[in-house]
């Protein structure tokens, strides 16, 4: 009869003792969709501004061409090659590499589907975060999908619709990871 009482004693001991042990474990809090998508975003505000890169084909050069950011100034024997000189309008709107003020248009032909050209714009710009995905849970971290956009905001509307032209990236998937910092989410990275 003393060893039932000394195993009751001992069961009631060990389960007060876990009882107290998981009383004392603090488990980590929720990270809401919500609450991913403010982090990424004040992570994306705090960078610099950054100008939008617009790729141009054929159909970009004409759009400029039309909202005389730039005027052909040579044409070249081979009838498809010619210089394009930035007009002034261009210039508050545009830079190109180098500093340059003169496109050189050099495809390999009349109709050569991937000679291009890169345009940055004057308006410098945030990324944006939306469409934060379901949140993950990896070891001690979390991770969510998102979507980054390029943000066009600013920008003149012949700009804009040059940078939705084909060989244009405005939208990128991408994957953040949180850790838990002093008992909060904080964001760790964006790939």
């Amino acid at each position: 009869m003393k060893n039932a009482v000394k195993l009751q004693v001992l069961v009631v001991l060990v389960s007060l003792g876990a009882g107290l042990w998981m009383a004392g474990c603090k488990s980590a809090p929720d990270l809401t969709q919500a609450q991913a998508l403010t982090m990424i975003q004040a992570k994306y505000d705090q960078t610099p501004a950054a100008p939008v890169n617009i790729t141009l084909n054929d159909t970009g050069m004409q759009q400029g061409g039309t909202a005389k950011y730039w005027i052909e100034t040579k044409r070249y024997p081979n009838g498809y090659w010619a210089d394009f000189t930035l007009t002034p309008d261009g210039k508050k709107v545009l830079t190109l590499a180098g500093g340059a003020s003169v496109i050189q248009w050099r495809p390999d032909s009349p109709s050569d589907p991937h000679f291009v050209i890169v345009i940055q714009s004057v308006v410098t710009n945030h990324l944006k975060a939306r469409d934060v995905g379901e949140i993950q849970t990896v070891a001690d971290t979390r991770i969510a999908s998102f979507t980054e956009d390029v943000n066009l905001d600013g920008l003149p509307q012949p700009l804009a619709d040059m940078a939705h032209n084909p060989g244009n990236k405005l939208s990128s998937l991408r994957q953040a990871t949180f850790v838990l910092t002093n008992g909060a989410w904080t964001l760790q990275s964006i790939e």
